[in-house]
């Protein structure tokens, strides 16, 4: 309220409002948009105006319309300057856009540049990392094989002992075993002196034995070879409880009556050592079965362990391929155009591992031939189709010859079905009196033709006869021509001359035969041309008359 009654008070701003509407320029658009005020008579009727009033209506309307037509000038104007505004609106926004698309393409270039070197960098990681692994991994491998290569040494060593104390505890088995025998085969030696029956009876005692008693041994598998204080003393137990059946075995109430003392004591004595021999060779036994089962352990153990190095080589093998495969088949990035890239995925990234990068010309090549076989497939079908065509044509020909020969077959049946007079029977016989005749003459031409053909070569043989004297006469002429140069004598010069004279004449009289001859030739000939036309057949109209019943 307070600024409006300053304003109120201020002349200068009222005078501005009141006269120029605020405004210290005025606009044409300002001066366009006044209407310009109607006469205060424009309410009365028409024909209620004056002269003045009219002359005031013409002004206002030419001014009306003067105003229409600058607003319609304006109106233009600005419909044009919108259009040349809108124009190069476009025109900048389409810059703008081809400006933005460019910094667009740029941007996707870059980044897929960028993208490619970070896929490049990851996948050198990659390598790297995969390279360590591997190199860890055969590191690890070479570890584990050389362990395994001492313990396979020490197995090997372990395994020579086992089987060189093997051995000579079996000669020692064998040489008791044998020393056994020996002592059984030479119990009846030993013994010769009695009958064969007491040796009987003695020999089975000596082959009976006492109830044997049961060693519970706990086997050292680890290591059979060292001191075993439990086995011993078990050992020793069922010898001394051997050795009390023996005892009771060797008193005088087992033994046989018709053995005496003597032979009871020494009986029992070898008796007694077969018991013991047998009890050393039952230890002797079990102790080579537990060297045995020793040595085929350490053998299994050093057949295992032959078996892990032998699979360490194998991954050591299957991990160099795999480093060989990793360092030849190398990740090698290339960049396509999408056409060159022939491979039919579903997925939207395919996936390229079993591609195959294939050369232009082999390309080219596969193209030049795939078209070949197309033009020699074209070429194939054209001539099938060519001969499809003949075999038509010539079928149609066919079917045109059938009804020909039809139609020809009609025509005979229809000549046959004619019936002739008696003046066709005649008119016959004269045809065939006229071919008779006919005949005839050109019988006699033929023969005069061949008296005149007789006579030309007749003519001929007489004209080269003459040609060869002319010949001859023109050699003598030459000659006594070369003869008259050589001598200058006037009689010969004479003589010379009358020979050539009648020479000359002679040849002009030979000229003159031959020329007449000649047109005697040509006479003739002409006549023989003429015979020859008149010995054709002339054919002239008979008047026949034929019923046709």
């Amino acid at each position: 309220l307070f600024r409006l009654e300053q304003v109120r008070d201020n002349a200068r701003e009222r005078a501005l409002m009141d006269m120029m509407n605020g405004v210290l320029e005025i606009k044409k658009e300002d001066i366009l948009k006044m209407e310009i005020p109607a006469p205060a008579f424009i309410s009365k009727d028409e024909a209620l105006w004056n002269e003045d009033e009219k002359k005031i209506y013409k002004e206002y309307e030419k001014k009306v319309k003067e105003l229409n037509e600058e607003r319609e000038k304006h109106r233009k104007i600005l419909e044009t300057e919108l259009r040349k505004l809108q124009g190069s609106i476009q025109e900048t926004t389409q810059a703008f856009d081809e400006i933005v698309n460019r910094l667009f393409d740029k941007k996707v270039n870059c980044e897929m540049v960028i993208y490619q070197e970070e896929l490049k960098i990851t996948n050198l990681l990659y390598s790297l990392l995969l390279d360590e692994e591997l190199s860890a991994r055969e590191s690890g491998l070479y570890n584990y094989l050389d362990k395994k290569r001492k313990a396979k040494l020490i197995s090997n060593e372990a395994v020579k002992t086992a089987k060189a104390e093997v051995e000579a505890f079996r000669e020692a088995y064998d040489i008791l075993i044998a020393e056994d025998r020996l002592m059984e085969r030479g119990f009846r030696k030993e013994f010769s002196d009695l009958h064969t029956h007491q040796i009987d009876q003695l020999f089975k005692l000596y082959k009976r034995r006492p109830r044997a008693h049961k060693i519970k041994v706990h086997i050292d598998v680890a290591n059979p070879y060292g001191d075993r204080p439990g086995s011993a003393k078990a050992f020793q137990d069922a010898r001394a409880h051997l050795m009390k059946a023996i005892d009771e075995m060797d008193e005088l109430e087992n033994k046989p009556e018709n053995v005496d003392l003597i032979t009871w004591d020494r009986f029992c004595g070898v008796r007694r050592a077969k018991v013991e021999s047998e009890q050393a060779i039952k230890q002797k036994a079990l102790t080579l079965a537990e060297m045995q089962t020793f040595l085929q352990k350490q053998i299994e153990e050093d057949e295992n362990i032959r078996k892990e190095i032998d699979h360490v080589f194998g991954e050591l093998n299957l991990l160099r391929e795999q480093k060989m495969k990793y360092q030849l088949d190398l990740m090698v990035q290339f960049l396509f155009k999408q056409g060159q890239v022939e491979l039919e995925s579903p997925i939207l990234i395919p996936d390229y591992t079993d591609a195959i990068l294939i050369n232009r010309s082999i390309i080219e090549e596969l193209n030049s031939v795939i078209r070949a076989q197309g033009e020699r497939k074209v070429a194939s079908m054209v001539e099938s189709k060519d001969f499809r065509k003949g075999i038509f044509q010539l079928e149609w020909e066919h079917k045109k010859m059938q009804m020909q020969v039809e139609d020809l077959n009609q025509k005979a049946r229809d000549i046959q079905k004619f019936n002739m007079n008696r003046e066709v029977s005649v008119m016959e016989g004269t045809l065939n009196f006229l071919d008779k005749v006919h005949k005839k003459n050109v019988q006699q031409r033929a023969q005069v033709i061949k008296e005149l053909e007789k006579h030309i070569n007749q003519k001929d043989l007489a004209n080269q006869k003459l040609s060869k004297e002319l010949q001859e006469m023109l050699v003598t002429v030459s000659e006594r021509r070369h003869i008259y140069e050589a001598t200058d004598s006037d009689l010969l010069k004479q003589r010379i001359a009358k020979e050539r004279y009648e020479d000359i004449v002679h040849r002009q009289q030979l000229v003159d035969l031959a020329k007449a001859q000649a047109q005697e030739l040509s006479a003739l000939q002409n006549e023989v041309e003429r015979l020859r036309m008149r010995t054709f057949p002339a054919f002239f109209d008979v008047p026949m008359h034929v019923i046709i019943e």
